[in-house]
This record gives C-alpha cells, structure tokens and sequence, in this order.
C-alpha cells in the first residue's frame, strides 16, 4: 500500500472531522446494505462500516485518489469492521449525469450541493437520505413529497425522532421562496437546527 493514500485520508478527516461515528450510528439504526456517496471527494468512512459503497466525484484531487483503487481497498481492508471484502465503485463524473447503478439503501449528502434531489431515483423506496443543509439540500428534501423527515442527528451523532414538528420552522410562521433556495444555494434561518437530518424516500 502507497502511504500516500493513509496521509491523504488522515488529513482530510482532520480536516472535516472522522464521520465514521456518524455513519456507523445511522448504517445500524437504519440496517443500510449498500451506499450512494455523490461528492465525497476522498470520505472513505462509509467504507469501513459496510463493503457496498460507490463514490462519486469529478473533483481532481478526488479522481487522483481513487486511481489507486487498489490502495484505497487496502487501507480500508486494514480499519474494516466487517469480514467481507470491500466493495468500493468510483465514478468519475458529475452526480447530476446519469449513474449506471443499482438503487441503493443510502445516499449521503455533505456540503456537496443538491445531491438529494440529483440522485434519488437512485435510491429505492424506503431508502435513507443522510443530509445537511450547508446547501440547503435538507430544505429541498423537506419539502419534497418523495422525502419524509424521520429524524434529526445531532453535533454528537444522536440520533432523534421525537419532536420533528420544530424543525423547518421560521420565525412568525414567514414563508420562504423554495424556487429561490434552488437558485442560490441560500435560504432563511430556521428557528431550530440540527448538525444532520434523516430523510426516508417514500
């Protein structure tokens, strides 16, 4: 194994925190079996926790890491938590074109744009969406009749389902231009917040 993958990984989950507790806690909870990762860059986490996860990225930094699939299996053969082989896909694309893939019981979305509403005919009916609203992909989700929030993941990886009612809310019960958040990325400051959210495709 080339040490540059280990450093390169190392120092991006410094950089964005180790968010292998975070997937482990909704992979179990969830009983998830396979994983769509549109706009990973070079998160592996997902892998150590489940063998089926495809990646997909045209960020070439990203692209870069991923040629050496070879090494990247093995780093993760090392950290695995499971006995199977791992089974890492790389695309090497925008998630907004077409993906030959099978539907999947996950898709996670981090600070990578509207990945939910590009990729969830990817994911099959009763599938998970794991999301933030850095760019307002939970605000999309939650007001998509495909998505229906089941819980919220705070900044300690728990995970709620009480009290979902609170969520989505802005001040004085103001309404907010959905067509607006799609063009921006931006969108109003709700009243209560949560680190992530838990979407089920319905």
């Amino acid at each position: 194994m080339k040490s540059n993958i280990s450093e390169e990984y190392l120092q991006y989950s410094k950089k964005i925190g180790n968010r292998k507790s975070l997937y482990k806690k909704v992979i179990n909870k969830y009983g998830i079996k396979s994983i769509l990762y549109p706009g990973s860059h070079i998160d592996i986490a997902p892998s150590f926790i489940i063998p089926k996860v495809t990646y997909v990225d045209n960020f070439k930094g990203t692209i870069k890491f991923f040629k050496e699939l070879e090494d990247v299996n093995n780093y993760i053969n090392i950290y695995k938590e499971y006995i199977e082989s791992p089974e890492i896909s790389f695309i090497n694309q925008d998630y907004y074109n077409e993906l030959n893939i099978d539907k999947v019981d996950m898709i996670i979305s981090q600070y990578a744009g509207f990945v939910g509403q590009a990729t969830k005919k990817y994911l099959k009916t009763g599938g998970i969406l794991l999301c933030n609203d850095s760019h307002k992909d939970a605000t999309l989700a939650y007001n998509d009749v495909e998505f229906k929030l089941i819980a919220v993941i705070n900044s300690n990886n728990e995970i709620s389902e009480k009290n979902l009612e609170q969520y989505f809310k802005l001040p004085q019960n103001k309404e907010f231009d959905i067509e607006n958040v799609k063009k921006t990325m931006k969108g109003p400051k709700y009243l209560v917040n949560s680190e992530n959210y838990i979407f089920i495709k319905i």
